[in-house]
């Protein structure tokens, strides 16, 4: 059996700043560090045949965090980037809603709709999406394999996985960062087994106020 374990890079500065980022980069925050090593902890005793990364900063730094102790190469690959956002990117939401307020409602209300001059559609992320997997088929046939990526990226992956159309792609869960989800495949078919979950967050946070109680 294959299975992929898919994650969202950890909280970013401009994600606290409602700035959208694409394929460009800010660090992680204090949380996003946090969240990842929960995460690498929750991740700890499963043996990972390959390891995966978009090349973006983030990602990249998201990903050594999970990876922990493991003496293991990380392989980048350009399809696992997010959307490209181009002239977006950078860019806070209200900034975006005043400036180019029909692209910016279909980005989120219609996704089958929005069209970029400078960046990328949907269509054409799903494209990656399926290149990737096409190489997870063709390199790996069993075995459990990390992919550090982003949430767009795992919406796209998801909404293809389950045949649906992409006017669907922001149905929920939402893609929290760091959140968990795992893929199966057998016999050539894909189910996803996990989608989109937080419980090590929460165990964390638990973990934290109890510390602060004592």
């Amino acid at each position: 059996m294959l299975k992929l374990f898919v994650t969202r890079h950890g909280e970013t500065v401009w994600n606290t700043e409602k700035r959208l980022q694409g394929w460009k980069d800010s660090d992680l925050t204090k949380k996003g560090e946090v969240n990842a090593e929960s995460l690498g902890c929750r991740l700890k005793d499963i043996e990972f045949t390959s390891i995966y990364s978009s090349p973006s900063i983030r990602t990249v730094k998201t990903t050594e965090i999970i990876k922990g102790e493991r003496e293991q190469e990380v392989f980048t690959n350009e399809n696992l980037r997010e959307i490209h956002l181009g002239e977006w990117e950078g860019q806070t939401y209200d900034v975006l809603e005043e400036q180019h307020p029909t692209e910016f409602q279909a980005f989120w209300n219609t996704p089958h709709l929005y069209t970029s001059d400078s960046g990328e559609s949907f269509y054409q992320l799903q494209e990656r999406v399926q290149r990737f997997l096409n190489r997870i088929q063709t390199e790996h046939t069993s075995g459990n394999i990390l992919v550090v990526t982003h949430s767009v990226f795992i919406k796209a992956l998801l909404t293809l996985l389950r045949n649906k159309p992409i006017e669907q792609l922001w149905d929920p869960p939402f893609i929290h960062d760091t959140s968990l989800t795992v893929i199966e495949m057998q016999d050539r078919a894909w189910e996803v087994k996990i989608e989109g979950d937080i419980s090590h967050r929460d165990e964390q946070n638990a973990r934290v106020a109890e510390s602060a109680g004592k």
